[in-house]
């Protein structure tokens, strides 16, 4: 398994917990017919022991356990890609990838900004609890309350995508 599989793996696993991002007009999918636990039965599972997230290694070493997809959850595919937008309504950047803190949580959105179909880019990343996520016309679009000169300043992130 490659990393961008493993990568690909690990954000559908952790976007089940990124309850920080705020909803807006969304149109919530069935959950999966087949799954047998849902997250919560997980985590009380876990509870008597280490919680553990996405591991690194040449084997698995934990039973596998299913979980059920609920409405609410947001997979990682509806993330990636999204255009990023002030209260203005001006275009930002884009969502490039998320960062998933000990295999568990999404802590940072990663999103493009500046630059011109590609070059002179830049990269940030966003606490997701301060980005706003809506749906409208089957489009998804993701605000925050900043300006681009504020980006600008941000900190930079060196992301090389690999």
């Amino acid at each position: 398994m490659n990393h961008r599989q493993l990568t690909a793996i690990g954000t559908a696993l952790a976007i089940s917990s990124i309850s920080t991002l705020a909803l807006a007009q969304t149109t919530a999918p069935s959950p999966t017919p087949n799954a047998t636990t849902s997250a919560s039965d997980n985590n009380a599972a876990n509870s008597g022991t280490t919680a553990g997230g996405l591991r690194i290694a040449d084997r698995a070493t934990v039973a596998v356990r299913f979980v059920t997809v609920k409405p609410v959850d947001i997979m990682s595919s509806k993330l990636v890609g999204i255009n990023v937008y002030n209260n203005q309504n001006e275009t930002l950047g884009e969502i490039k990838d998320l960062v998933i803190d000990n295999g568990k949580t999404i802590t940072g959105l990663i999103v493009g900004v500046g630059g011109f179909i590609g070059m002179g880019e830049s990269y940030v990343v966003l606490d997701p609890s301060t980005v706003v996520l809506s749906k409208k016309d089957n489009t998804w679009k993701a605000f925050v309350d900043t300006s681009k000169d504020n980006l600008k300043s941000a900190p930079k992130f060196d992301y090389s995508k690999k």
